[in-house]
């Protein structure tokens, strides 16, 4: 039989629960228009008042406590899961570009009402659970003290729903909704089966069995507009007061995103921890096509602990990250397998360094001819193919979300992909020593096309000497978005653009003998959507067209990648 100790609590004689923590489950809190939310509260047994680690998620709270949450609760803080408005036990529908800010402003303030809160709030949680944090931080509630975003972005058009180049990510959007947004007796759909549906307008009914008013709307907005930008955090950061503890990952779709807003919050002269891994999105998952040593593991959960004591209860924060007189950055560099501190986004000290695409017109696919050089081309014969929509080069790996199961992530050999005739290939001479890239990557290309709109994508891959070719990062560019992501503007046929494609961030150290190598071609399916090369919405489109397309690399168009190279 278990002896419970007792103790006075608000004038009654009160046993505290065996484990140490007092639970309430379910628990109703009112929002603003009326709807209930519900939540669950561990806390320590003690008559203390608190701090609190809210969590909001719409990924079901369940009724336990999880390791990461006890471990807060032993620690001395009392943590609330909340699940969001329309998911599991909360009340409402479910509306994920709009409803996040004021139901957690309503949440706060409920906490700071209890009687075991000492008004002092964080926030924490990783993806949909950070988004929510930074739509709270922009409120500048004043009970909500500091919060620790993971793999979670700022923006909801470039993180959730479209490149930085306009085009849709197809494959994670569609996955995530077929898991979680499924009609009652709707059997889960076969992947491929949603991702090749046309139009994309109908491809939430395939994915979910009902229409998905968030998808509709985002397939009706495709260009950075006023509708994006009002739901956006990072074109509100500047209002941002309070301390954010960042994680994300080089394979983590929102890794750019993250540190985009780590580099804004420095600016503003706001107090930004970030951390950077060799992760996906999810940050305990094992790579099958890549190892990165022991070194790549760290205690995530203790810095959290640290950061939140050190801004909740006023602790001293340890020699650990993120300490508060530390460096703010602390950055994997993969290939070399370590870890490094820095002190700004990008790298001020890396050197932009000019690699140029150079072939004698056959550089298609992996037995062609195509090189990267650190001269200048001469008078060289533009590279050709055709991009067939009905045949898009696929996804092999990369950044890209959210089960891998289903659309695996991370760094894969790419060589089955380089075989085609629609990628074309540019390698660089064995290095002589390591180099390290560490930064944003952007592909400047000179491309014409047949038709008024079509895709070009960049590759970034680091050769072994063996010949494996791993993925590092890369990207997509709409054509019609050439001049501007807000504005579309249609090709003409057969006109020669100078183009720039943001091919993302990565830190990499290309070993001795290793070799760098660049791909380019018009797709990556189905991490992003096809372009249907007609001109005409993509959303709508049932024709599917092929391009011919060229990429020139010559004296007045020399088409070249940058790498920020970091010196020795």
């Amino acid at each position: 039989m278990l002896r419970l100790s007792p103790l006075l609590f608000c004038g009654f004689l009160w046993a505290a629960p065996p484990d140490g923590i007092e639970r309430e489950l379910d628990v109703r809190i009112h929002m603003r228009d009326g709807v209930e939310l519900s939540a669950n509260i561990f806390r320590p047994a003690t008559a203390a008042r608190v701090p609190t680690i809210l969590v909001r998620t719409p990924y079901d709270k369940g009724d336990e406590v999880t390791p990461n949450q006890r471990a807060f609760v032993v620690r001395g803080y009392a943590v609330v899961v909340q699940d969001v408005r329309g998911r599991y036990d909360s009340q409402g529908v479910f509306e994920p570009l709009r409803q996040e800010a004021a139901d957690s402003e309503d949440t706060l303030n409920w906490i700071a009402r209890q009687s075991w809160s000492n008004r002092r709030i964080g926030m924490m949680g990783g993806s949909y659970l950070g988004i929510v944090q930074w739509k709270s931080a922009l409120l500048n509630n004043p009970y909500l003290k500091a919060i620790s975003p993971v793999v979670s972005g700022c923006d909801d058009y470039f993180d959730r729903f479209y490149s930085t180049g306009g085009a849709f990510k197809l494959g994670q959007r569609l996955e995530w909704m077929s898991e979680n947004l499924r009609a009652p007796t709707f059997a889960k759909p076969d992947f491929n089966h949603f991702v090749l549906n046309l139009p994309l307008r109908t491809s939430d009914r395939v994915a979910t069995g009902r229409s998905v008013d968030f998808f509709q709307r985002a397939l009706d907005h495709p260009a950075y507009d006023s509708f994006w930008k009002n739901l956006s955090t990072r074109e509100k950061i500047e209002r941002i007061r309070i301390p954010v503890f960042s994680v994300g990952g080089w394979y983590d779709n929102f890794v750019e995103s993250d540190l985009e807003a780590f580099r804004l919050m420095r600016k503003n002269g706001r107090a930004h921890r970030i951390l950077i891994g060799p992760w996906p999105h999810n940050m305990s998952y094992d790579f099958t096509g890549a190892s990165f040593g022991p070194e790549a593991k760290l205690p995530i959960l203790g810095l959290q602990l640290q950061w939140f004591d050190y801004w909740l209860k006023g602790e001293p924060s340890p020699s650990g990250l993120p300490s508060i007189a530390n460096p703010p950055a602390r950055i994997f560099i993969m290939g070399a397998n370590r870890w490094r501190d820095e002190q700004e986004w990008p790298l001020t000290r890396a050197r932009l360094t000019t690699f140029y695409l150079s072939s004698r017109g056959r550089a298609n696919s992996l037995d062609g001819d195509g090189r990267l050089q650190t001269l200048p081309p001469r008078g060289e014969r533009p590279d050709q193919y055709v991009y067939d929509p009905t045949n898009p080069a696929p996804t092999d790996g990369g950044a890209v979300c959210c089960n891998p199961k289903v659309f695996p992530w991370g760094p894969f050999d790419q060589r089955a992909v380089e075989k085609r005739r629609d990628v074309l290939v540019y390698t660089s001479a064995p290095l002589k020593r390591p180099l390290e890239v560490t930064g944003p990557i952007r592909a400047v290309l000179y491309v014409s096309t047949s038709q008024f709109d079509t895709d070009f994508t960049a590759k970034l891959v680091d050769v072994f000497p063996d010949g494996r070719a791993i993925n590092l990062t890369d990207g997509i560019l709409r054509l019609r978005y050439r001049e501007s992501i807000e504005k579309p503007v249609l090709a003409r046929p057969d006109q020669v653009y100078p183009i720039t494609i943001d091919a993302g961030v990565t830190s990499n150290e290309f070993g001795r003998g290793h070799r760098i190598r660049v791909e380019v071609s018009s797709s990556n399916f189905p991490r992003f959507d096809r372009n249907p090369n007609t001109g005409r919405p993509v959303a709508d489109e049932r024709d599917l067209r092929r391009a011919s397309q060229t990429v020139f690399h010559d004296r007045r168009r020399p088409s070249h990648i940058l790498l920020p190279v970091v010196p020795d």
